[in-house]
């Protein structure tokens, strides 16, 4: 696992109090330039505050210098004054900065319904700063947890003429995933939260179509339990520090990094998926033979999301009949003839579940785990 930053960037994490037994719930991360940004969020027509102001300072502004993410809270459903607690909790860590409030961007994740808590983060905000480190990735990564049981870090290096480039992500996420993030230009289930940092060198489109191609390819294809969360957040920023000639949207340049950005990306959602609350497998569901990429998309999501082929998973228990009768249910026109499905043995960890519809050329891959006991219990206490 790498652990250093991009260029140019820093990190830090304290303990604020939200969270119980002075576990750290508030991260922080910083570039001293001025960095392009990119974003993603839930479709959930019911978000938190700080997608609705992370969406809105995405479209309105630019030169952005960091984000504030805090767990335990997810600042949703709290109140008609909920919006502008949040952009005092921006103007607060912003004025210690000494940048500009709408220069910088907020997630959060955690319970919905309590008030974030505005004077606890602003009295842990001087401590956040003055620790601002290049090592503090690791930090950053264990503080925005929930019920995740591990931290989830990936990075990815590649050259551009002669000049190294870094890619570095960082993710939380265990329950309540399935995420279907839609793209903000100018103009994502607990809770999946996800920040990608590059020194690259590149434009706003071009940052824009790679993050959108690298999320369709990654968290766009995870479910744990078909909830989305109304917290989803996919953040990216590209300080530029690298040097390298200018990757444009569509270049020869362009090919590399967006290849290099889903695989961390990839990287990140293969991690969800194996610390999903109370998983004992990651099973892989590929579509084959539909007529269209949503089609097979669809039908992936529909065996996915079944709690019956996913207790069967966790028993062990080769049951075609459930996969069956999730693919009729997705609304695909699948007949019985010519539908071939082909199974990995379920007493091992990795399960791989490949259908044919021959119905046309096209395939989607979607990722989950089994349902569990477990899963039952530590949803049950939650709150």
């Amino acid at each position: 696992m790498i652990l250093s930053l991009p260029q140019g960037f820093k990190a830090n994490a304290v303990a604020s109090g939200i969270k119980k037994f002075n576990r750290p719930d508030l991260a922080l991360i910083f570039s001293q330039k001025p960095a392009k940004a990119a974003g993603l969020f839930t479709k959930n027509k019911i978000t938190s505050y700080s997608v609705k102001a992370s969406a809105k300072l995405l479209r309105q502004h630019s030169g952005f210098h960091g984000i504030i993410v805090n767990s335990g809270n997810a600042n949703c459903f709290n109140g008609k004054s909920g919006l502008n607690r949040t952009y005092r909790v921006l103007k607060d860590v912003a004025r210690l900065l000494d940048i500009k409030e709408e220069n910088l961007l907020i997630a959060s994740t955690g319970i919905i319904g309590k008030v974030l808590p505005g004077e606890k983060i602003k009295k842990a905000a001087p401590l956040l700063v003055k620790g601002l480190n290049p090592r503090g990735l690791l930090k950053a990564a264990k503080a925005i947890q929930t019920t995740d049981t591990r931290v989830k870090i990936s990075s990815a290096r590649l050259k551009i003429k002669n000049k190294a480039i870094t890619i570095c992500g960082f993710a939380k996420g265990a329950g309540m995933i399935a995420p279907d993030l839609d793209y903000v230009k100018i103009g994502a289930r607990a809770t999946m939260l996800s920040f990608l940092l590059t020194d690259a060198n590149i434009s706003q489109a071009a940052l824009d179509a790679a993050l959108k191609y690298a999320v369709d390819n990654s968290f766009n294809c995870i479910t744990v339990d078909g909830c989305m969360s109304t917290n989803d957040t996919v953040l990216m920023l590209a300080n530029c520090t690298a040097a390298n000639p200018l990757i444009r949207e569509n270049d020869a340049y362009f090919e590399r990094f967006s290849q290099q950005l889903k695989y961390v990306c990839l990287n990140l959602a293969k991690m969800i998926i194996k610390d999903a609350e109370g998983a004992t497998k990651f099973i892989e569901i590929r579509v084959r033979q539909a007529r269209s990429v949503e089609e097979a998309r669809r039908t992936a999501l529909a065996i996915a999301n079944s709690n019956l082929f996913k207790t069967a998973a966790y028993g062990k228990n080769r049951n075609l009949g459930r996969i069956v009768a999730a693919i009729g249910s997705s609304g695909v026109d699948a007949k019985e003839g010519n539908l071939k499905i082909k199974v990995s043995p379920l007493i091992r960890k990795d399960i791989y579940v490949v259908v044919e519809l021959n119905r046309g050329k096209c395939e989607a891959v979607i990722y989950t785990s089994d349902l569990t006991p477990e899963y039952v219990k530590i949803n049950a206490r939650y709150s």
